[in-house]
C-alpha cells in the first residue's frame, strides 16, 4: 500500500474525478509527487468499478482501492449479502479472502471471521478497509488459507472458499480440480476442521459435474442478479448423504424470486406437454441454469410446449418466477406465415429452435425492440412454430 494515497488532497481528487477518462490521466504530467499516474489511474478505475457492484465501498470516504482485477473477481454486494443470509454461526474461516467483500457481510452474522489472503498487499488493503468500514471482528492473516487451516488448533463452524479460476499453468479455468485451491483434493483436510463448507464457483460449472466432484453436497444455490446468473454456491456438510436441495434465487434491487426443488424429485417427474394456451411463461435464468424443468411445471400446474423447449403455458394467468406473456397468436414457421411479420418490430427469443436470433431477424426482416415478443420454438408435435405475445 502506498499510504500517500490516503492523504486528504489525493482522496479529494479521487472523490471529484472518479468518472474521468483514464487514458487522459495517464497522458498528463503527474498530479502528485508521491503517487504515480499509474497508481492514480488504478484508484480511479477501481472506484468507478465499485459504483454499482460495491456501493458501500464506493460511498465510504478514505477507502483504498485495489487493482481493478480484484474488483472484477470479487462478489457483488447483492450476492455477498445473499451468502451471509443463508449461513450463521460463531466462527468462519475465509480461505480465499481477496478484497474481503464476502468476509465483510459474513461478519454481520458471525462472531469471529478469519480472512486468509496470500497476497500481502491485498491483505493489507482488506484489513485497512475493514477498519474504515468499522468492522472489528475480522482478523486478516497473510497466508495460504489451506496451510493456515491444516496447522490451526481451532475448529470453525464454517469454512468459505472462492477458488481462483485463473490458473497460472492453464489460464482461465472452470473445472473444480483446475481451480486454485483444488477443493476436491483437499476436502478431507478441510472436514477435519469444520462440519460445514460453502464453496462459490462460476455459473458455467455443470451442476451434475460439481456434485460428482464434491462429496457431502447438501445444497446447491443458483444465484442470479437481474436475471443473469452470477454464481453457484455449494453447501457441504460432513458425511451428508441425504437428498440434495437445489435452491434458485433471482435477486432484484428490492425483491427476489425464489424456487426450490430436489434432484431426486426432478428425476421422478414427468412433464405434461401441451399446445400454447392463453398465457406463456419463461423461467428466470437461475431456474433455467438449475435444470428444474419438470419441477417448475409441476409446482405451478403448467404444461410444457415440448420436453426440450422449457417454455410453459396455461389458460389462466399465474404469479411465476420469470417472464409472463399473453399469447396473441401462434403460427407455423413457414414462408407463407413469414409475410405476416413483414415490417414487425419485436423482441425475439429462441428455445429449442434450429436457427439463431440473428438469422431469424435477417431472414424475416424483423427489427429489434417494441412491445411485441416473438418466441421461436418447437411444439409437442416436433413442428417449428413462433408464438406472438405481449408481456404482462
Amino acid at each position: 500500500m502506498n499510504k500517500a494515497i490516503l492523504k486528504t488532497g489525493f482522496q479529494e481528487f479521487i472523490k471529484n474525478n472518479w468518472n474521468t477518462d483514464i487514458v487522459s490521466v495517464l497522458l498528463k504530467k503527474p498530479f502528485f509527487d508521491d503517487v504515480t499516474q499509474k497508481e492514480l489511474s488504478e484508484q480511479l478505475e477501481a472506484k468507478k468499478k465499485c459504483k454499482d457492484k460495491l456501493p458501500t465501498w464506493f460511498a465510504t470516504p478514505q477507502i483504498y482501492y485495489p487493482k481493478k482485477l480484484h474488483i472484477e473477481q470479487t462478489s457483488s454486494e447483492q450476492t455477498a449479502k445473499y451468502k451471509a443470509s443463508i449461513i450463521k454461526g460463531k466462527s468462519l474461516l475465509d480461505i480465499t479472502g481477496g478484497l474481503g467483500v464476502d468476509s465483510y457481510f459474513f461478519s454481520k452474522e458471525f462472531d469471529r471471521i478469519i480472512h486468509c489472503e496470500i497476497n500481502q498487499n491485498l491483505s493489507e488493503i482488506a484489513a485497512y478497509n475493514f477498519d474504515i468500514l468499522n468492522v472489528k471482528n475480522i482478523k486478516c492473516i497473510v497466508e495460504n488459507g489451506l496451510d493456515f487451516l491444516s496447522t490451526s488448533e481451532k475448529k470453525f463452524d464454517w469454512v468459505f472458499i472462492d477458488p481462483s479460476r485463473r490458473n497460472d499453468a492453464k489460464g482461465k479455468v472452470f473445472l473444480l480440480q483446475d481451480c486454485l485451491p483444488n477443493v476436491p483434493a483437499n476436502l478431507k483436510t478441510i472436514f477435519e476442521k469444520t462440519e460445514n463448507v460453502m464453496i462459490k464457483t462460476a455459473p458455467l460449472l455443470d451442476i451434475s459435474q460439481g456434485i460428482s466432484d464434491l462429496k457431502s453436497v447438501k445444497e446447491v444455490h443458483v444465484v442470479a442478479f437481474k436475471n443473469e446468473v452470477k454464481e453457484l454456491l455449494w453447501i457441504l456438510k460432513k458425511d451428508f448423504e441425504d437428498t440434495i436441495q437445489i435452491k434458485t434465487t433471482n435477486l432484484q434491487i428490492n425483491s427476489e424470486e425464489a424456487f426450490d426443488f430436489t434432484l431426486s424429485g426432478e428425476k421422478k417427474l414427468i412433464s405434461e406437454i401441451g399446445l400454447p394456451e392463453k398465457y406463456l411463461y419463461e423461467p428466470n435464468a437461475a431456474i433455467l441454469k438449475s435444470g428444474g424443468f419438470k419441477s417448475i411445471g409441476e409446482a405451478f400446474g403448467l404444461k410444457k410446449l415440448h420436453e426440450h423447449s422449457h417454455l410453459y403455458t396455461s389458460n389462466q394467468p399465474i404469479d411465476f418466477p420469470g417472464r409472463r406473456f399473453k399469447v396473441e397468436n401462434v403460427f407455423p414457421y413457414t414462408k407463407k406465415e413469414f409475410r405476416k411479420l413483414k415490417g414487425t418490430k419485436a423482441n425475439i427469443t429462441t428455445r429449442n429452435f434450429p436457427e439463431s436470433v440473428a438469422t431469424i431477424r435477417k431472414k424475416l426482416k424483423i427489427s429489434d425492440g417494441g412491445d411485441s415478443y416473438l418466441f421461436f420454438t418447437t411444439d409437442l408435435n416436433d413442428q417449428l412454430i413462433f408464438v406472438f405475445c405481449q408481456k404482462i
